[in-house]
């Protein structure tokens, strides 16, 4: 097999980091697909323009997302990537997997196509790089057999997501493993058939350091909180005050809605100003613990630029209880997908349609009252409601 000249892509191994380059190439000394792969990037590095094109929709029997169709553009040079599909591979929750489904995982791939795996992108699911058409019913058969099932694509609810929460993190609020896969299982016909304006993403972080980033790239978070007094060891605190940590200028100054005091002994914090950062909590772990009343805040329209810029979430629920089988977010969950779909124009997410509309439209349709949290930008976006069959009501009266 003779090994395609590559400068440019050559460049992207230098430095100390681990190059995807590196990976290519050693997939490319026994997949023909993934050394066209790496010869037509160079190309694409050379041209400055990609060289794939979108040539409609393939997929498996029964369902119309979990696969995406990509062929090359010169195919009259690269042949073995004149079809390179991707399959979206519905991962386990928290991405825990044992080695053996690992092996099988791979050795379904390396039979049907490129070996060339993406685990994990901000998807979620495990990505599969490069298929023919004619592999891809075979390919999800034999994943089928080895017990996974495809992810979400296109216009349908894709896979939803979760951090590793009480698998490993002592902060975990809520059970996000477990909110994960209910709501996976619960909605796997809007998983595995497009039926949306667009895509629609849920993703579960257990605590408020969402590592998952909800907040920022899905269009319905749910973020384990807690209510009433962060609870504090002050034995503990004065440990800390003995090191190089200084309590004042690392935790107190750099709070961001500076709801805490240190008088050099003990450390006071006013909770009704906190916003539950956890900043104080991730500085002084063995001191400090989340409050006892664990719950989620709810919220909606975190997106990535495509049609239109970055969205952070807002916030439409501030707490709410989380407990199996959570009858109260899924019901939540349908009022605004459906709401979504009535209203929504083709390839408009629901942070954007709520931008267009308005946020006090969909509290409405919602029924959902207009809490301080909701309120993203004082004076500008004050949602102060004056309904006009209300005041006529009044007047009558």
């Amino acid at each position: 097999m003779t090994k395609p000249k590559t400068p440019l892509l050559d460049q992207l191994e230098d430095g100390k980091w681990p190059s995807f380059v590196t990976e290519i190439k050693q997939a490319a000394q026994k997949s023909p697909m993934a050394e066209d792969l790496l010869a037509q990037l160079e190309l694409s590095y050379h041209d400055k323009i990609g060289h794939w094109k979108h040539g409609g929709i393939v997929g498996v029997k029964g369902y119309g997302g979990g696969v995406i169709g990509r062929y090359s553009d010169r195919p009259d040079i690269f042949p073995n990537i004149q079809a390179f599909h991707t399959m979206r591979v519905n991962h386990p929750t928290g991405w825990f997997y044992k080695t053996d489904a690992l092996r099988k995982l791979c050795e379904i791939w390396d039979k049907h196509g490129s070996g060339l795996t993406n685990l994990h992108g901000s998807t979620g699911d495990a990505i599969l790089l490069g298929t023919t058409t004619e592999h891809i019913q075979p390919c999800f058969d034999d994943l089928s057999a080895a017990g996974f099932d495809l992810g979400g694509s296109g216009s349908a609810l894709r896979t939803p997501s979760a951090c590793v929460g009480p698998g490993r993190c002592e902060w975990a609020c809520i059970d996000s493993l477990d909110i994960c896969y209910n709501l996976t299982m619960e909605y796997q016909d809007q998983i595995h058939r497009p039926m949306f304006p667009y895509k629609f993403k849920i993703k579960i972080s257990a605590c408020p350091n969402d590592c998952v980033a909800s907040i920022a790239r899905s269009d319905f978070s749910v973020i384990g909180t807690w209510k009433g007094k962060i609870i504090i060891d002050q034995a503990q605190i004065a440990t800390y005050a003995t090191t190089d940590l200084d309590i004042q200028k690392e935790v107190c100054d750099l709070c961001p809605t500076k709801c805490m005091e240190w008088d050099g002994k003990t450390l006071k914090i006013h909770d009704g100003d906190c916003n539950r950062c956890m900043h104080c909590i991730n500085l002084l772990p063995k001191a400090l613990r989340p409050g006892k009343e664990k719950g989620a805040t709810i919220l909606i329209g975190g997106k990535a630029p495509i049609v239109q810029g970055a969205l952070l979430s807002w916030v439409i629920v501030p707490f709410m209880k989380l407990t199996p089988p959570y009858t109260e977010l899924k019901d939540l969950i349908v009022r605004i997908q459906d709401w979504w779909d009535e209203n929504g124009k083709s390839r408009e997410r629901l942070g954007e349609l709520v931008s267009r509309v308005g946020m006090r439209v969909f509290l409405k349709a919602m029924g959902l009252t207009a809490v301080p949290q909701m309120v993203k930008a004082p004076r500008s976006n004050p949602y102060v409601f004056y309904w006009p069959e209300e005041i006529e009501k009044k007047e009558v009266k």
